[in-house]
């Protein structure tokens, strides 16, 4: 197949396969995140990012990408140091054109960070990942989402819901008040830990694997400076390609955690918008 032009960008190997099953091609991808910029920009723009890339395809390798390699103009760089000290060039994108430009870089997956560029410092998307142990029924995930906005709703802080493209469900919290990575990581932590001192049967707010037997593990650790979650409508480079896609809550009890694909998203697009009033 001969290139293809998508806002402004030329796409190579338009027929790469990405997928087998279903069979989606790297062409496929590029239309897809172009039709959904509109709605995924808000969350995704003017936020460092981190990717995965998937440069071979299908059965190929996958790699986390953080640093600035992509020229396009709709893509910006900031510099931070690392730990040892050493500066490094990370990058975001600022539009469409930039996005599209990153999906040609074989970039599919794409995570950000809880803070702008322009208030680095003081995040203001939080993210709880209910992580469930792998043979955790559907039914239990489902009523650890709602005994998670049960605790939100008591603190009164407004919670959004989507799938998580994989095992479980995502809870968003956007952050109006003016709080430092840490005081914004410990908020976090101390939900996480509210849940399972509630419901010491059901959750952990521990990382270790061997802590999460017959329970949900709070993912809480994300809302650390420099970690990342998965942007609402990315999509996930696991089996079957499906999003992270933002949901009503009143649908929590229809929608699986990884059943929406990219068709269904198309789809979806024409509905009202479940996360209309999130910046808001």
């Amino acid at each position: 197949m001969t290139n293809k032009k998508i806002d402004n960008i030329e796409i190579t190997h338009p027929d790469k396969l990405i997928f087998k099953n279903p069979k989606i091609t790297k062409l496929d991808i590029v239309k897809y995140y172009s039709k959904v910029a509109d709605r995924m920009l808000p969350f995704l723009e003017n936020r460092l990012i981190s990717v995965i890339r998937l440069p071979d395809g299908f059965g190929g390798d996958k790699f986390f990408k953080k640093h600035l390699e992509n020229k396009n103009k709709g893509i910006g760089k900031k510099i931070l140091k690392n730990d040892d000290n050493k500066k490094e060039d990370y990058y975001y994108i600022k539009d469409r054109e930039g996005l599209v430009s990153e999906v040609q870089m074989n970039s599919y997956e794409f995570h950000t960070w809880g803070s702008t560029i322009n208030n680095l410092e003081y995040p203001d998307i939080m993210v709880f990942d209910l992580d469930p142990d792998k043979n955790l029924d559907i039914v239990k995930v489902r009523e650890g989402v709602k005994d998670l906005k049960k605790i939100l709703d008591t603190l009164n802080l407004k919670s959004y819901l989507k799938t998580s493209g994989g095992k479980g469900y995502h809870v968003v919290v956007p952050i109006k008040t003016k709080m430092t990575w840490r005081k914004f990581r410990k908020t976090a932590k101390d939900i996480a830990m509210l849940m399972e001192t509630k419901w010491p049967d059901k959750y952990t707010s521990n990382i270790r694997l061997k802590n999460r037997k017959g329970k949900i593990f709070i993912d809480w650790v994300r809302n650390t400076r420099s970690s990342t979650s998965v942007a609402p409508y990315s999509i996930r480079l696991r089996d079957k390609c499906a999003v992270s896609m933002p949901i009503k809550w009143s649908e929590l009890d229809k929608v699986k955690p990884n059943n929406i694909t990219i068709d269904e998203t198309i789809k979806r697009l024409k509905r009202k918008n479940p996360w209309a009033d999130f910046f808001k």
